[in-house]
């Protein structure tokens, strides 16, 4: 893969949860492109295996674990190997998180006939369960919590570390039929200038991304009609997208290495960065 830049993290150890996928698979590479031993972290044994062996081509060092980030013991046995492979953690890319289709409504607006005139497959705000969405919120911002818990115990032993959380523009403006999506995204966004804060004074610095759109193969059938051309959806996107245009995954590589330098971003701490074509800052209007 190609990098935009190159940062010095060699003698740096990174971990990254969620590296199976494609976007932050592509971010695991990149740092191991710059000189990271990387430490490729995902619920799933193949997918994180097969990123690691990716990174192991391209002339890096990796490390597959597997662990649920919403799972302390897990985590703690994953933390305690890289230690002992590695000596220490040096930054952490909390890049699980995600959406169920049972904490998502079939519909973007509630109107006075819609209860009364509910067709079969139709899921309301009122029909979302407890358990469904707890699920979504768990995983997007325990998700992120925990294994910030984990992994930076060794950071403040040695008073110095770097983690970076993934949000959403959805933290800034949420999006329709996904109510607790929106919801974890933005509760991120706020941890995240929490723990800048409270670990500001060990030396440890704390940041976010928030994505928007991106166009990967696992999405494109979303995004696309079977003719190839945009979904209804798809086309409100790119409507309110001041850019006219999805993302691509080499889009982000370019912020996490900037954040990842302690070179280039020292005293950066306790942001959310956009990168979403101006989604974000676009009324509409």
């Amino acid at each position: 893969m190609n990098i935009p830049f190159k940062v010095d993290l060699s003698n740096h150890v990174a971990v990254i949860t969620g590296a199976g996928g494609i976007l932050c698979g592509d971010m695991a590479k990149a740092l191991a492109l710059c000189g990271a031993k990387v430490a490729v972290a995902d619920v799933s044994k193949e997918n994180a295996q097969r990123v690691s062996d990716e990174i192991k081509s391209l002339g890096g060092e990796s490390l597959p674990l597997v662990f649920d980030v919403l799972v302390k013991s897990e985590i703690e046995k994953a933390r305690d190997e890289i230690l002992v492979k590695w000596g220490k953690i040096d930054l952490l890319i909390n890049g699980a998180g995600g959406n169920s289709p049972k904490a998502t409504t079939t519909m973007e607006n509630c109107y006075p006939d819609t209860l009364a005139n509910k067709k079969e497959g139709d899921i309301t705000f009122f029909d979302l369960g407890y358990e469904d969405m707890k699920w979504v919120m768990n995983l997007n911002l325990f998700g992120t919590i925990i294994p910030s818990q984990v992994f930076a115990e060794p950071m403040v032993k040695a008073q110095k570390g770097n983690i970076i959380n993934i949000s959403s523009m959805n933290a800034f403006t949420p999006l329709t039929k996904i109510p607790m999506y929106s919801a974890g995204k933005a509760a991120v966004s706020n941890f995240t200038q929490w723990l800048a804060t409270h670990l500001a004074p060990v030396g440890i610095r704390v940041n976010a991304i928030a994505p928007g759109f991106f166009e990967t193969n696992q999405n494109y059938k979303l995004l696309h009609n079977e003719d190839g051309s945009l979904s209804a959806r798809a086309q409100k996107i790119i409507n309110g997208t001041p850019m006219a245009k999805f993302g691509v995954p080499q889009d982000l590589i370019g912020a996490i290495l900037y954040l990842a330098s302690d070179e280039a971003s020292g005293f950066v701490s306790g942001i959310n960065m956009p990168i979403d074509g101006a989604f974000s800052a676009y009324a509409g209007v």
